[in-house]
């Protein structure tokens, strides 16, 4: 079954999208819970206005996440933690703190939008995070933890 995607989902693909899935996954779960419409031709025809008119604004969109990839791109994060007289640090160091540091440099970047490489930092030193701000954009940024 061919049906338009309402918003975006992140297995299956992004809002407007024309996809095929299984009759039972469209008529069972995403049509009632309101993530999917059927693609009819009146539907896809909506659809295909709604992108034209779309267009002008996620490219500025994406040229406003290209410039602060920018600005992002050369800087270096401290975040203070506790620690042991090993260097493991009390706890663990998240995108919460990430967001933090970055908010104290001026960037108000949302944690939602901050994915660490490793699942959870419990150790001082350096490290590595990637913010994605945009479907297409996205920078990586370095941090390092120091005890308190």
């Amino acid at each position: 079954m061919e049906i338009i995607l309402l918003q975006d989902i992140h297995s299956l693909g992004h809002k407007d999208q024309i996809i095929r899935v299984k009759d039972g996954f469209a008529n069972n779960y995403l049509i009632p819970k309101g993530f999917a419409i059927v693609a009819s031709t009146s539907a896809k025809k909506v659809v295909a206005e709604n992108i034209r008119q779309r267009a002008h604004k996620e490219d500025r969109i994406k040229d406003e996440a290209q410039e602060l990839a920018k600005q992002l791109e050369n800087k270096k994060l401290t975040i203070g933690a506790k620690t042991s007289s090993t260097g493991k640090i009390f706890g663990s160091v998240n995108s919460i703190q990430i967001s933090e540091a970055l908010q104290k440099k001026g960037f108000n970047i949302d944690r939602k939008m901050i994915h660490v490489d490793e699942e959870h930092i419990k150790e001082v030193g350096a490290h590595k995070a990637v913010i994605k701000l945009h479907r297409e954009v996205s920078v990586e940024i370095e941090f390092d933890v120091v005890a308190e």
